[in-house]
């Protein structure tokens, strides 16, 4: 790896130059740093340069002359003798004038919208309306990086089919924070930290890690005495956020999140970022003024009515403004310098559908943004994920526009967990989001991989809490328990939490088993949230986004205590990537797949489904894409066995065997295909709240793999 130029601090030579508007941000150029920056309504503009030797005080402020230094809405300078290292800050009179969306202070140095690096001290503080305590000291600042000094190794972006692909989200400092990790001292909740932990993901056969916000973030986004620690609250779209590096500066925390995205290539695990250009950190009009509100205000942010006050179709003060032309540059820059300079796999969009309102507000179903980035050709073949609904209302499941998107399948998770809870009416919905939801996809003509499937994200409980608690509790995070959602659809087994009831523990096991069932043997993306393969609880609490302790960390020694579920998930993953269940298949739409699929739906007599409101239960058959096999699942979430008669042999006599029973113990819960045991008789019981699948080799093979 190699370093970057040594920081010249503020020892600039020669007179400043007029520079260019293009391209935004600090750029190096021979000789100097080119300086360009949005503030169409500012009246003046200066420059402020810092010394490394003492960032708080500025030792150069560089007024800028509207007749040299301002192209239309930019202002920029071209600053001789500095470079890569180089500490600034902008500096913007205008009107203070609220009313109006104008919200100068000459006195608040802000940062660059376009910063690559930035430097935050240990005494920053988040202060209503500034950047920083107090003048020249506690403030953010940007930072000045060389881009192209790093050695890739030849590495570049996987660009692995989304039919291959199997999603692990994960959060960077929860995953190995915790002592039991191994992960070496200074290295634990760390990008580094990551890479001691590849092995495991490799082992759990995940394909891609979608991490939760690594953008420059602020963690006093917060209530009081708390620290937000998901990383929701971005303060740049650019830098890596320094607070997972194991050393400091802002050039470390970039070089080092590379090496994490360089390892996992080598591993061949794709890198997909949870980004949030909905809203900032600047919070709603009484949050702090850090970069995008000092410099222009009305452009950056959707006003309601009066300018004075924000929309907030977010739940956090304030919306993005991002179908103005110029914030839409801002999110395609930076989307294209992450794939670019930092070589990540796809991105999963935040409240994706603030993105589709228009600079009033409301919904448009041709929202620029969106098809800037469906059609951008630096991020062709980039994984592009939408979550998409706002806090407002808006809920676009099955209607997001673009050709290229997939959409996190919030019907599948809440369709699937009132199934197997024991809900009436949700069997044809299961049906459905078994096969990919064609109800949602299908008029697209897009792939089935366009449904990413999950039970359980970061938001919300997760899986072994799903099945341990009928409510929420969430009293530490501080508000009462009145945040996160109080609609999980959940149930606790028979007892709330914890429990030494062996009938309650068995069962909670068992639908654990019956929701990774379900979530790996349908059509589409699946996602599994950090530590659901381990049972991984955070006592109930719904909403941990302001908890950074051993009740929300990944504790390592599931591993052991939860080995069974572990072999479990694992084998349901291997599933997936069988060539014969992955065969290439990248021209066929949903329904195309779905009728090569042959699928057909069964009750427990075949072909007679029930799909009445008050059955809990039906039988599917697949046969794969190449004729190598079929399995026959039978679905049982009511509280009593019941006998599932069995369609007869193929032609061939081939047996049903089975593959796949979740009310077993381990190891018969789920066992390799070769080591299927035949099924004797024309029927089979399931038993209550569980599933079985039985498997026919078409081909005759018996071996797990082909």
């Amino acid at each position: 790896m190699a370093s970057s130029a040594t920081p010249s601090g503020s020892e600039h030579s020669g007179a400043i130059e007029a520079g260019s508007a293009a391209p935004l941000g600090a750029s190096l150029v021979a000789g100097g740093v080119n300086f360009s920056v949005y503030a169409r309504d500012a009246e003046a503009v200066e420059l402020v340069l810092y010394s490394a030797a003492d960032p708080g005080q500025a030792s150069h402020v560089i007024p800028l002359d509207p007749e040299r230094h301002r192209t239309g809405a930019y202002w920029h300078a071209l600053v001789p003798g500095i470079g890569a290292g180089q500490i600034y800050a902008w500096r913007v009179t205008g009107p203070w004038a609220p009313e109006r969306g104008l919200r100068f202070n000459p006195a608040n140095p802000l940062l660059d919208p376009y910063a690559a690096g930035l430097l935050i001290p240990q005494d920053y503080q988040r202060i209503p309306g500034r950047n920083g305590s107090e003048e020249g000291r506690g403030g953010l600042r940007s930072v000045v990086i060389d881009l192209e000094t790093y050695d890739w190794e030849g590495d570049r972006p996987l660009r692995r089919p989304s039919r291959e692909t199997v999603i692990y989200e994960l959060h960077v400092g929860s995953f190995t924070r915790d002592p039991s990790s191994a992960v070496p001292d200074g290295l634990r909740g760390t990008y580094a930290g990551l890479i001691h932990k590849i092995p495991y993901l490799q082992d759990l056969g995940i394909t891609a890690v979608e991490l939760l916000p690594v953008f420059q973030f602020d963690p006093q986004a917060a209530p009081a005495g708390r620290r937000n620690i998901w990383g929701y609250q971005p303060l740049s779209f650019f830098a890596p956020h320094q607070g997972y590096s194991s050393t400091e500066g802002p050039e470390a925390a970039l070089n080092e999140f590379r090496d994490l995205v360089k390892a996992l290539h080598r591993a061949g695990i794709e890198v997909i970022l949870d980004v949030v250009f909905n809203h900032t950190a600047e919070g709603a009009a009484d949050g702090p003024s850090v970069c995008f509100r000092g410099l222009a205000d009305r452009d950056y942010y959707l006003q309601q009515g009066n300018p004075s006050t924000y929309l907030d179709d977010t739940g956090c003060g304030n919306t993005f403004n991002a179908n103005h032309a110029v914030v839409r540059r801002l999110i395609r820059d930076s989307l294209r310098h992450w794939v670019r300079h930092l070589h990540v796999d796809g991105f999963r969009f935040d409240l994706a559908a603030v993105l589709s309102r228009d600079e009033t507000g409301q919904p448009t179903p041709l929202a620029p943004i969106l098809f800037d980035i469906d059609t951008d050709p630096v991020l062709a073949g980039t994984k592009l994920i939408a979550e998409a609904w706002d806090a407002a209302g808006l809920y676009e499941v099955g209607t997001f526009v673009g050709d290229q998107w997939q959409e996190w399948n919030g019907r599948f998770r809440d369709d699937v967990r009132r199934f197997i809870k024991g809900d009436n009416g949700l069997v044809p919905a299961v049906m459905q989001r078994l096969i990919g939801s064609p109800d949602l996809y299908g008029h697209k003509l897009r792939e089935a991989e366009a449904s990413i499937n999950f039970i359980t994200c970061h938001d919300g409980f997760t899986l072994a809490d799903l099945v341990s608690y009928n409510g929420k509790h969430n009293l530490a995070n501080g508000e009462q328990n009145c945040d996160g959602s109080d609609d999980n659809a959940s149930w606790n087994c028979g007892a709330e939490g914890p429990t030494d009831n062996p009938e309650v523990l068995s069962l909670r096991q068992q639908q654990m088993r019956n929701f990774l069932t379900v979530l790996m043997l349908s059509s589409g993306t699946p996602m599994l949230s950090m530590g659901d393969e381990v049972g991984r609880s955070q006592a109930g609490n719904n909403n941990a986004y302001c908890l950074d302790d051993e009740s929300v960390w990944f504790r390592w020694g599931d591993l052991h205590r939860q080995a069974d579920l572990l072999r479990f998930c694992k084998e349901l993953i291997a599933y997936r990537q069988r060539r014969d269940v992955v065969v290439d298949h990248r021209s066929l739409s949903l329904a195309e797949l779905l009728n090569r699929h042959q699928i057909s739906w069964h009750g427990i007599i075949p072909d007679q489904p029930d799909c009445g409101d008050s059955s809990h239960s039906f039988a599917m058959c697949l046969t794969s894409i190449d004729h190598h096999f079929r399995w026959y699942g039978m679905f049982n979430a009511w509280w009593q066995p019941l006998e599932f008669q069995l369609p007869a042999a193929d032609s061939k006599g081939h047996a049903w065997h089975r593959w796949i029973d979740t009310s077993r113990p381990s190891p018969q819960d789920i066992v390799p295909w070769q080591q299927a045991a035949a099924v004797e008789g024309s029927s089979w019981t399931v038993a209550p709240r569980s599933i079985s699948v039985l498997i026919n080799r078409l081909d005759g093979r018996q071996e797990s793999s082909d």
